[in-house]
C-alpha cells in the first residue's frame, strides 16, 4: 500500500486496487485535513499544544493507517516519528514578498510533470528566505519546502528537503489576523519518498535551501541517511 503523495509506481493492494487504495488515500487526506484544522484552531492560543497534537495524530496514521508510507518492515518496529520539542523561535508570521518570476516542474511518475510557479518569497529572520510556489494544475495550492544544513546527515533532516506548507494535500498552517502567512518550521515534515522509494516527490528547489540548521520538525530516523532520490526538482525561468 502506498501513501498519498507524489506517486511513481502502481498501487498493489488487494482485492480491488483502484477502489481499496483510492478510498484509503481519500481517508488519509481527510484525516490530514482534519489534523491541520485542529492545528490552526489550537495555535491561536497555544502553538506548542497544536504541535503536540499534530505529532500524535501523525504518529497514529503512520502506525496503523492502510495508506501509511512506512514499508512493512519499518512499520513493524515503528515507535514514533523523531520530532523535537516545539520551539517558538521557528514560528513566523510573514508577508508574501515579490520575487522574480520562475517555474519548476517535478516528475510525479503516474501524473507526469507537476508545474509550479513562484508566487513570491517569505523572510524568516536570520534563517533566510523561502520561495512560495503555486501548483498550476487543476485544484492548485501553495507549496513551501525547505532544505537546511542538516539535510542528509545521520539523524538529521531528509536529504531532499521537507515540506512546511503543502496546501494541495491539506498541510495548511493558516494566516494571522493581519492576513500574513504562518510558516512554522516545527511542522516541517518528510515527503512520502523519504520512507518509500516507490514515491517520487517534488524536492526543494534552490530558493528553498537555507544555509543554516533547522533542528525542529520531523527528522529522519537514526541510521537512515536521508539521501534524496534520483529525481530532483530544478528551477528555471519561464
Amino acid at each position: 500500500m502506498r501513501a498519498p503523495g507524489w506517486h511513481s509506481g502502481a498501487m498493489t493492494a488487494r482485492p480491488d486496487p483502484s477502489a481499496t487504495d483510492a478510498l484509503a488515500v481519500l481517508d488519509w487526506r481527510r484525516q490530514t485535513a482534519a489534523s491541520y484544522r485542529e492545528v490552526r484552531r489550537l495555535a491561536l492560543d497555544d502553538p506548542a499544544a497544536a504541535h503536540r497534537g499534530w505529532v500524535e495524530r501523525r504518529d497514529a496514521l503512520f502506525a496503523a493507517h492502510p495508506a501509511s508510507p512506512l514499508l512493512p518492515a519499518d512499520r513493524a518496529q515503528f515507535t514514533g516519528l523523531p520530532v523535537p520539542t516545539y520551539d517558538e523561535a521557528f514560528r513566523f508570521e510573514v508577508e508574501l514578498e515579490e520575487a522574480e518570476p520562475a517555474t519548476f516542474s517535478a516528475t510525479t511518475g503516474t501524473d507526469g510533470l507537476a508545474p509550479f510557479t513562484r508566487l513570491g518569497s517569505v523572510r524568516l529572520g536570520t534563517l533566510g528566505s523561502l520561495d512560495v510556489w503555486l501548483l498550476r494544475t487543476y485544484g492548485g495550492g501553495l507549496f513551501v519546502p525547505v532544505k537546511d544544513a542538516l539535510a542528509g546527515a545521520r539523524g538529521g533532516t531528509y536529504g531532499g528537503g521537507r515540506y512546511v506548507l503543502d496546501t494541495i494535500k491539506g498541510a495548511d498552517l493558516g494566516a494571522d489576523a493581519r492576513g500574513r502567512l504562518i510558516v512554522d518550521l516545527n511542522f516541517a515534515f518528510n515527503p512520502s519518498c523519504a520512507y518509500d522509494p516507490d514515491w517520487a516527490c517534488p524536492l526543494a528547489p534552490p530558493g528553498n535551501v537555507v544555509a543554516v540548521q533547522v533542528p525542529v520538525g520531523e527528522r529522519m530516523p537514526v541510521g537512515t541517511p536521508g539521501a534524496p532520490p534520483a529525481a530532483d526538482a530544478g528551477e528555471s525561468s519561464p
